[in-house]
């Protein structure tokens, strides 16, 4: 069943989710929310989901970064991004650890935040140690797109969105975006805008 994503500006995206139990994550209403949460996400299209933003707050989100995503995507990109294909999964009452300390900048949008993007900085690698959906514990080692789809998500388990984290001045609507900036590299957007890098 596809839900409905609550936009910015509702306040269970501005405040912390809690953690859940083993006995509730197998529960079968998480299961049947984390299948919903699939189908909402793919249909949106997006490349993660987190229960925050269908209403519910605890820490759970999905993730997905299918291989039709990047056919889109210009090969240069695909490189500057480090972005890969991410098979389907769940990460739930995860635990954050920065690896890299060089920032990678890119524009970032979210399904809760319609129609905007902006560019933000988020650590090039990081590990995440995480339950999956039958409550077992996995650690995760990412870096590259992988790596700011997890601290976005994550983000969003905290009550942080990713215009607490953006070069203001970088922000703009997708239509203007697709327009000036598409297919140009940030350094040469940030020169544009006037940003400074960090």
């Amino acid at each position: 069943m596809k839900l409905k994503i609550v936009q910015v500006g509702d306040p269970v995206l501005r405040q912390p989710a809690r953690e859940m139990g083993p006995r509730e994550i197998v529960s079968k209403e998480i299961q049947r929310l984390i299948a919903d949460m699939r189908e909402t996400m793919r249909d949106a299209p997006g490349v993660g989901l987190a229960a925050p933003q269908v209403g519910l707050p605890i820490q759970l989100a999905v993730i997905e970064d299918r291989e039709e995503n990047l056919k889109e995507v210009s090969p240069e990109i695909l490189v500057e991004r480090e972005r890969q294909a991410v098979a389907f999964h769940t990460i739930i009452n995860p635990k954050l650890t920065e690896i890299s300390g060089t920032p990678a900048e890119f524009f970032e949008g979210c399904l809760s935040i319609a129609g905007l993007t902006a560019i933000v900085p988020r650590a090039r690698s990081v590990r995440v140690e995480c339950l999956d959906e039958t409550g077992r514990p996995k650690v995760i080692e990412a870096s590259g797109w992988y790596a700011r789809i997890l601290q976005h998500e994550i983000d969003h388990l905290a009550g942080r969105l990713y215009v607490d984290r953006m070069q203001t001045r970088t922000l703009t609507g997708l239509e203007t975006f697709n327009r000036f900036w598409k297919g140009k590299s940030i350094s040469e957007i940030q020169a544009t805008l006037g940003v400074a890098e960090p």
